[in-house]
Parts: C-alpha cells; structure tokens; sequence
C-alpha cells in the first residue's frame, strides 16, 4: 500500500504529468522541494518504454523540459548527447536506451529529470531523458518488494525493489547501477569532449 504525499505537492506533480512547458518543470520541481520537506521515504514516479518507473527524490535535483541536445561523437548510443544548464555542461541519457529499449521519441510530455550521481570521491549530476513524470509518492517499506530473480523486462540488477501502485507494477531503479562506474567514467570523459563541442 502507498501513501501519498500531501494534496499541494501531488498536484503539483499530477499537473506535470498533463502539461509539456518550462512551467510544468518548475512545479515538478517545486513538488520534489516540498517533499523534501516532508520528510519520509519519498519517490518521482515517471514513464519510460511504456512502464513506470522510481527514484528517491534525494538524488533527484530538479526536471526540466526537453529541449535540444547536441550530440557527441563517439559515445554509446544511450547517451544522447549534452545540454547547456544555466552555464553548465549537463551530460544527458536516454533512460529507455540505458534500458535496452529503443530510444524516447519526444513529445510534448518528455522531459529530463536531472540526477545526482558519484564519481569517484566527487559528486556530478545528468540528465535522465523520460518520457513523462507523474506523481511524487511517499511509499511504505513493507510494501517494497525485492527485484524478482527473472521474468523482469529489464536487468534485475537495475531494480532496487517493486512496488504496487494503484494495480499497477512501478520499478524504483538502482541508479548507481543504471549508471554504473564504467558509464559514469564515459559520462567524466564525455565533460571534456563536451566543452569542445559547445565551444
């Protein structure tokens, strides 16, 4: 069983997840901040590949809308590329891809959920392409379940734990796998190349 956060803060999220502007990011944004403040075992609920997925909001910085992103040449074919975040290179993921599916076709939901990641003894953030966010949750322990040991349609070793949500499954993901330490020295090589390329 679920319980949600705080009627303002799921409102926020749920209008997110019906409108496709810069607005829309900012009070997802907002959303993940009152969360925050709540306290609790608190989650971003959002799409990719057509299933729904979750991370803890507190590797979660903020969502922006999707925008252009400059490819880089020789990267793997899940990262998409970089984009300038208010004078920053932020290097960007396809989730889907990173999943093993095809990559996002953007539409007007799409958007980028902006993450915190560790890279060595230093902390760097990327962006997670998705195809939309729905909802900020504060989800009960006792209802996390283990990763199943086959059948899952992605890798087990990506999957912190499951959940039932409203009779349906939502994968909260293990992000340190997802982006494991090979890609996240891809993702420091790429910071280098990308100051050229944005140049």
């Amino acid at each position: 069983m679920d319980m949600q956060v705080p009627h303002p803060v799921r409102q926020a999220a749920t209008t997110a997840a019906n409108s496709g502007t810069t607005t829309t990011a900012a009070a997802t944004t907002a959303a993940l901040a009152s969360a925050r403040a709540g306290g609790g075992a608190q989650f971003l609920t959002f799409s990719a590949a057509g299933a729904t997925y979750a991370l803890g909001i507190a590797a979660i910085k903020e969502i922006i809308e999707f925008g252009h992103i400059t490819a880089v040449p020789l990267m793997p074919p899940f990262i998409r590329g970089i984009i300038n975040l208010r004078g920053a290179v932020l290097p960007v993921i396809d989730l889907a891809a990173r999943l093993g599916f095809d990559c996002a076709t953007p539409d007007r939901r799409t958007c980028v959920v902006v993450v915190e990641v560790a890279q060595g003894s230093e902390v760097g953030e990327l962006g997670l392409v998705v195809d939309g966010v729905s909802e900020v949750l504060e989800l009960d322990p006792a209802a996390l379940e283990p990763a199943p040991s086959f059948g899952a349609t992605i890798r087990s070793d990506f999957i912190s734990a499951m959940a039932r949500i409203r009779n349906r499954f939502v994968i909260v993901l293990r992000l340190e796998q997802v982006l494991s330490i090979d890609e996240v020295s891809s993702l420091a090589r790429l910071d280098g190349t990308a100051a050229r390329v944005a140049a």
